[in-house]
């Protein structure tokens, strides 16, 4: 593997993590075992005692799914990485790891549906107490804390109304209590915000998204600063198993290669795109971190590097317009997620958070005629004349 400290993103994306081979071949093969080999009884007692290198079992480590790890790793700065079978995955390994009965948790509100779910309806059964505050508000952080806060979780910019957290001030809250702050990074990608740098203990993905960006693979990762922490939650995640496999370890190392490229491209897209609907007079708001009108943009400024490819806007026409743009849309695929070359929108009223009941939506500011676009690789051209169709039936 190639020293990736002094090197550029796109080199990076393109060179990390591979692993030399015997036969010579330059992208790391898919090793498809679910066991490896002993040379003898002393071989195989020596690598369970972890007095040598090498692989045992692929729920442990395999070395596809080690080259994929050590990728992202060098992308975000970190030691070590620990793929994980899906971004909720990684999130309960993540939790699992430093929570236990007694302690408490400071989550940001604009948090992924199910990260959220998952601490109420799981971890408070355990015994873990829970806070969901508004990250961008630094006074509710410092309120929420507590004498037995072991964790701060940010996903910043939030879902899906693009809220922004400052990682930096936020480090500064968690140290004060000696809690651990973990953050969703999915939505911007290392190549616009690397959270170590802003003093972030733990950074997460859901490499379904913008790691992997082609829509084919279901996974997460978590990424560690130092050979204590990536030893606990390797332990973690040994235990409970939520693993990536090494056929979806390959296809995400190979979709990492492409990520600067996509990134870029599909932010210049959006750019454009939240331009023009700002200036629609059927759109009521739009949220982009890349727009002076968005509340947080100064702290955009300051801890990312580019704003990223997701857009919310506020249809003036509330719950009727969303839907009515959903069923109307062409080009843009109406589906959840984000991050792939291709452009998708959802009216989270009507679909994702359908079931959560107006006034709990409203809580989370996610109002009758938000609608999230994840802008894609198209041409800025067909996207606009798409939204411009679609709009007209509003």
């Amino acid at each position: 593997m190639h020293d990736s400290k002094n090197m550029g993103m796109d080199t990076i994306c393109i060179h990390a993590g591979l692993k030399d081979n015997k036969e010579g071949a330059v992208v790391t093969p898919i090793f498809q075992t679910s066991t490896f080999k002993f040379q003898n009884a002393d071989h195989g007692a020596r690598l369970f005692k972890g007095e040598e290198d090498g692989y045992i079992y692929t729920r442990m480590r395999n070395p596809t799914v080690e080259a994929m790890e050590d990728a992202v790793a060098a992308l975000e700065g970190g030691y070590k990485a620990l793929g994980c079978g899906s971004g909720m995955a990684a999130v309960h390994t993540l939790f699992a790891t430093v929570l236990a009965a007694g302690d408490h948790i400071v989550c940001c509100n604009a948090a992924y549906g199910p990260t959220i779910v998952i601490l109420n309806d799981f971890f408070t059964k355990y015994g873990v107490e829970v806070s969901f505050v508004d990250t961008s508000d630094l006074d509710a952080v410092r309120n929420a804390m507590k004498s037995n806060t072991k964790m701060i979780f940010v996903e910043t910019p939030g879902n899906p109304t693009l809220v922004i957290s400052d990682i930096a001030e936020i480090s500064k809250i968690a140290k004060q209590y000696n809690a651990k702050l973990a953050v969703d990074n999915t939505f911007m990608s290392p190549i616009y915000q690397r959270p170590f740098d802003l003093g972030a203990d733990y950074i997460m993905h859901s490499m379904t998204k913008f790691l992997n960006g082609h829509a084919d693979v279901v996974a997460g990762i978590i990424i560690v600063n130092n050979k204590e922490d990536y030893t606990k939650f390797r332990k973690t995640l040994n235990m409970l198993g939520g693993v990536i496999d090494p056929f979806n370890s390959f296809l995400v190392h190979r979709g990492v290669k492409t990520l600067g490229m996509r990134v870029r491209y599909q932010a210049e897209n959006a750019m454009e795109i939240a331009k023009y609907l700002e200036n629609h007079p059927k759109v009521e708001k739009v949220f982009f971190p890349g727009l002076p009108s968005h509340p947080q943009y100064e702290i955009g400024l300051k801890q990312m590097s580019g704003h990223g490819s997701m857009i919310a806007i506020e249809l003036k026409g509330g719950y009727d317009a969303g839907k009515k743009l959903m069923d109307n849309i062409t080009l843009f695929t109406l589906a959840v997620s984000l991050g792939g070359v291709e452009s998708l929108i959802q009216h989270p009223a009507s679909m994702t958070h359908a079931g959560m009941g107006r006034e709990a939506r409203l809580a989370g500011n996610i109002t009758d005629g938000l609608v999230r676009i994840a802008v894609g690789c198209e041409n800025l051209e067909d996207l606009i004349k798409a939204l411009e169709d679609g709009l007209a039936t509003v």
